[in-house]
């Protein structure tokens, strides 16, 4: 056995506290916040299927049960009970939460009281900008409260995270936009816009970066489903100035971001949702990220928002991955067993606990 007694769960969400009919539990099974097409349903994904599997005997179920007889049970144990059942069981010490997404989903403290567990913030950068804008009448005023939101966020929280992703390439730009350019860039934004209007200008964006940056906390990257090489030129532009930049779910190019993880010192990259996502295919996954990075750069979470069972079923099949992998390489020689658990026990809660800061 190739144990990993507790798991540093480096990015997530709280969960919902209301109860879900069957629409909304598929829509966020899906991930995708829409209904299934007709004829089908989420529960026939790899997702849904380790759902049956992992989350239902945990409520007192057989595994692999219906559908229907799984989503009946957690009605009748109430959502708060569900919740604790679930969280409690996925062997998750240690949660770091961002608190940007909305909905009714649980704060820090009760995320943490919910599992039993450690729990810190994760502040997300554009809503913060946003909460900015909304009560900043100019340019400059705008600018400076900015700057001092963001470097007082980062006094409590254990990172900062940037949600924009590749959607806006310029974002990504391996130089910090000049001042000229991001006051004409705020000026654009603030001019008629109405409170709570995203932040989208790639200018804005890229300057919020580079104040993270400025910070020394670490700068997590949503990839999303754009390829990580692409912030190849900010990587090299920021090494060797304090921050490391963590990699957040890179599927389908978890090696690319292994890649970077393994051309910079200061980058780290995730490997938990992607092989959610794969669910019993996992393994190959896990085992092309550990081909690529040094495995002091890897890192786990679940990448779970709104259901219990996401930090469930991220938790499980990493474990399972973990252990398949590991195993087959100390089977075959190629490992001894001592390597593989101190190995599994960095990628698990180790690295994490360095990156950010955390108490052993």
């Amino acid at each position: 056995m190739i144990d990993t007694p507790s798991l540093v769960d480096h990015y997530c969400r709280g969960v919902l506290r209301t109860e879900l009919g069957l629409g909304t539990f598929e829509a966020h099974l899906g991930g995708t916040g829409g209904a299934p097409a007709p004829g089908t349903t989420f529960f026939d994904t790899q997702t849904g299927f380790a759902v049956r599997r992992w989350c239902a005997p945990l409520l007192g179920l057989e595994a692999h049960c219906p559908p229907a007889r799984y989503l009946a049970r957690r009605r009748e144990l109430g959502v708060l009970e569900s919740g604790r059942r679930l969280l409690r069981a996925s062997g998750i010490s240690t949660y770091l939460v961002d608190t940007g997404p909305p909905g009714d989903l649980t704060s820090v403290p009760e995320t943490a009281a919910a599992g039993m567990a450690d729990a810190h913030e994760i502040v997300r950068l554009e809503l913060l900008a946003e909460q900015v804008a909304d009560t900043s009448g100019t340019v400059g005023a705008f600018l400076a409260n900015l700057a001092e939101a963001v470097h007082g966020a980062a006094d409590s929280a254990v990172a900062l995270t940037s949600v924009a992703g590749l959607r806006h390439h310029a974002s990504a730009a391996p130089e910090a936009p000049g001042p000229g350019g991001v006051r004409a860039a705020v000026g654009r934004w603030l001019d008629g816009r109405p409170p709570g209007a995203r932040l989208t200008d790639p200018v804005l964006l890229s300057h919020l970066r580079w104040i993270a940056v400025a910070t020394g906390r670490p700068l997590q990257i949503h990839v999303g489903a754009g390829d990580p090489l692409a912030l190849s030129g900010f990587a090299a532009a920021t090494e060797g100035l304090g921050t490391d930049l963590v990699l957040l779910h890179g599927c389908p190019y978890h090696r690319h971001a292994a890649y970077l993880a393994s051309a910079f010192p200061h980058v780290y990259a995730d490997v938990g949702p992607a092989l959610a996502r794969t669910g019993a295919g996992a393994a190959s996954v896990l085992a092309e990220a550990l081909e690529r990075a040094p495995f002091g750069k890897l890192l786990f979470s679940s990448g779970a928002r709104g259901l219990p069972e996401s930090h469930v079923v991220g938790a499980r099949i990493f474990r399972e991955a973990l252990e398949g992998v590991l195993g087959n390489w100390v089977r075959d020689g190629a490992w001894c067993r001592a390597d593989a658990r101190r190995v599994a026990g960095m990628v698990a809660a180790g690295n994490a606990r360095r990156v950010y800061g955390l108490a052993g």
